[in-house]
C-alpha cells in the first residue's frame, strides 16, 4: 500500500511538474512571438533581424544576451524590453533563444533548387528602355516600412514606378555593370533580380534562411551572396540566378562561421569576403571560363588578429581595413602579402562599411561614423594614423559624399538629436552646416546624383519622405512622402564606384 501511494505521489508530482513546464514553455513562447517574432522570424531563423539560434550566438553570452533584450542594443534596431518585462520573462527569453530547435532546416543545393523561378527568360524583354530618362541618373530607394522600391528619375526627380519587394531588404541592391539589372537580397535569404528597362522581376531564388548581402562581379557574370544560415557562401550565376557552387564556411579545424560581409573588389577580379565567427578573411578569384571542378580550391584565406564586422577598402583595393564592433582597434591587411600592416585605435564601433575616402592636402584619407559615439574619425591611409575626430551631436550611421562635391555629409541617426544632419567641409575637417530636414524624425542616408550637384535625404519615418537639397548651396529643393525610406541608391555612383557611396 505504501508502495502504491508513493508511486501515486511520484506520478501525481511529475504531472505537475510536466503541467508547469508546458505552461511555462506557453508563456516564453507567446512573450516571443510578441516581442521578437517580428524581426526574427516566427522560427526563430531571422527575417529584419537574425536568427536566434545557439550556433549563431555562439559569440554572445547568455548574460550579454540578457542585457540586450533588457537595455536594447546600440546603433541597430534592437529596442530595450527592461520596461515591459520582468527579470524572470527576459531571462526565460534568454534560455528560449539558447536552446536548439528540433530541426535547422536544411538548405543546401536541392532546396535552393527548388525555390528558382524565372518569370522572362534572357533575351525575351525589349533591349531599349520602355520610358524616358538618364538611365545612369536613376534611383533606387527602398521603402523599409511596407517593403516596396521606388525608382526616381535623377533629373525630374520625380517616381517613374514603384514596386513590391520581399520582407527586410538588406545590404543594399547591386547593379549590372551596364546599369540595366539590379539585384536584391532579403534578411530571409531571397535573391531578385529586376530589369529597370522593362521594369520588371525577372528571376528569383531563396539562397539561404538567414542572408547577410550579396556582390556582382565586375564581368557581370556572377552573384556571390554571404549567408549567416546555414554558414555559407553562394555563387550564382547573374543571368539566370541559377546555383553554380555552395561553398561551406569553416575554418581549418571545422569551425564553422556566419558571413560579415560580402564585397566585389574590381581591381583584382574577386570577391573580398569576411567572416563573423572565424577569425579569417577570404578572397575569391572569379571564374574566368567554363568551371571545371570546385571554385572553394581558389580560396586565399588571411588569417586575422580579431573577428571583423565591418570593414572598408582603399580605392586600389590592395588594403582592407577592418574592425569588430566590440574591439577598440581597426586593423590594416595588405591583401596580397595577407599581413596586417597597421594597427588603427578606432574606439566607440566605427561603421567602416559606411566609411568613405577622398584627397586631403595630397594624401588619400578615410572618414568613418561611429555607431556608439558622438565623433567622426578621419585616418590618414599612408601612415594609418588618426589625423582628428570631428565631435556630432551623436553616434552616425551613414556618411556620404561626391568627387565633385566639397562637403561629406554625415546622419545622427541615434538619440535625442536623430533628426539632425551635419555637412562637413571635405577641406577643413569642419562642420560647416547642420540641416534638420524634419525636427523630430530620423534623418538618415544621404546620397548624391551622378554630377554631385543633388544630395537627398531619408526622413526614416513610416509618415517619411526624401528630401532633395542643392549640394553646393545646402538649401532645399524638393520633399517626396515615401514609407520609412531607407537608402537611396544611384545607378552610375554604384556602377562606378564614386568614392563618396557605399559599395
Amino acid at each position: 500500500m505504501l508502495t502504491r501511494l508513493l508511486c501515486l505521489a511520484i506520478s501525481f508530482g511529475a504531472s505537475i511538474l510536466s503541467t508547469t513546464v508546458f505552461a511555462n514553455d506557453t508563456v516564453v513562447t507567446e512573450t516571443y512571438r510578441q516581442h521578437c517574432a517580428q524581426c526574427h522570424g516566427k522560427d526563430r531563423l531571422g527575417a529584419m533581424g537574425p536568427a536566434l539560434l545557439p550556433q549563431n550566438l555562439k559569440r554572445l553570452r547568455k548574460p550579454d544576451a540578457i542585457r540586450v533584450i533588457k537595455e536594447g542594443r546600440p546603433a541597430t534596431q534592437m529596442p530595450a524590453y527592461g520596461h515591459q518585462l520582468s527579470d524572470g520573462q527576459i531571462e526565460a527569453l534568454a534560455d528560449h533563444i539558447y536552446t536548439e530547435i528540433k530541426t535547422v532546416p536544411e538548405w543546401g543545393m536541392p532546396e535552393i533548387n527548388e525555390s528558382h523561378s524565372v518569370f522572362f527568360e534572357h533575351g525575351t524583354l525589349p533591349d531599349e528602355p520602355l520610358y524616358d530618362a538618364d538611365m545612369m541618373n536613376l534611383f533606387l530607394v527602398v521603402e523599409l516600412g511596407d517593403h516596396h522600391v521606388t525608382v526616381l528619375d535623377g533629373d525630374k526627380l520625380e517616381p517613374i514606378h514603384r514596386f513590391k519587394s520581399h520582407f527586410a531588404l538588406h545590404g543594399g541592391p547591386k547593379y549590372s555593370p551596364t546599369g540595366r539589372y539590379v539585384y536584391f537580397a532579403s534578411r530571409d535569404g531571397w535573391i531578385s533580380k529586376y530589369d529597370l528597362y522593362n521594369l520588371e522581376r525577372v528571376a528569383e531564388i531563396r539562397a539561404g534562411i538567414n542572408t547577410r548581402n550579396l556582390a556582382i562581379s565586375s564581368d557581370g557574370k556572377f552573384v556571390m551572396v554571404a549567408n549567416y544560415l546555414p554558414h555559407t557562401l553562394v555563387l550564382l550565376d547573374a543571368e539566370s540566378l541559377e546555383p553554380v557552387e555552395i561553398f561551406d564556411v569553416a575554418d581549418d579545424d571545422g569551425n564553422t562561421s556566419r558571413v560579415s560581409a560580402v564585397y566585389n573588389a574590381p581591381p583584382r577580379n574577386s570577391f573580398i569576403v569576411a567572416l563573423k565567427d572565424v577569425k579569417e578573411v577570404w578572397e575569391i578569384p572569379y571564374p574566368s571560363g567554363d568551371i571545371n571542378g570546385s571554385l572553394a580550391n581558389t580560396i586565399t584565406r588571411i588569417e586575422t588578429a580579431g573577428f571583423l564586422d565591418d570593414f572598408f577598402f582603399d580605392p586600389d583595393y590592395k588594403v582592407l581595413v577592418g574592425a569588430s564592433r566590440t574591439g577598440d582597434q581597426g586593423m590594416a591587411i595588405d591583401l596580397d602579402s595577407g599581413k596586417e600592416i597597421a594597427s588603427i585605435p578606432i574606439a566607440g564601433m566605427p561603421h567602416l562599411g559606411s566609411g568613405i575616402t577622398w584627397q586631403w592636402q595630397g594624401r588619400t584619407i578615410i572618414a568613418t561614423p561611429n555607431l556608439k559615439e558622438g565623433k567622426v574619425t578621419v585616418i590618414d591611409m599612408e601612415t594609418w594614423q588618426v589625423i582628428k575626430e570631428i565631435d556630432t551631436l551623436g553616434p552616425g550611421f551613414f556618411m556620404r559624399s561626391h568627387d565633385n562635391s566639397p562637403y561629406a555629409w554625415v546622419d545622427v541617426f541615434f538619440g535625442p538629436h536623430k533628426d539632425a544632419m551635419h555637412v562637413i567641409d571635405k577641406e577643413t575637417l569642419e562642420i560647416v552646416k547642420t540641416l534638420r530636414p524634419s525636427p523630430g524624425k530620423t534623418a538618415a542616408h544621404v546620397e548624391f546624383n551622378k554630377d554631385g550637384t543633388r544630395a537627398i535625404v531619408s526622413i526614416w519615418e513610416m509618415d517619411g519622405e526624401i528630401v532633395i537639397y542643392d549640394a553646393d548651396e545646402l538649401e532645399e529643393i524638393k520633399r517626396l512622402p515615401m514609407v520609412k525610406p531607407s537608402g537611396k541608391y544611384n545607378v552610375y555612383n554604384k556602377i562606378h564606384y564614386e568614392r563618396g557611396t557605399s559599395h
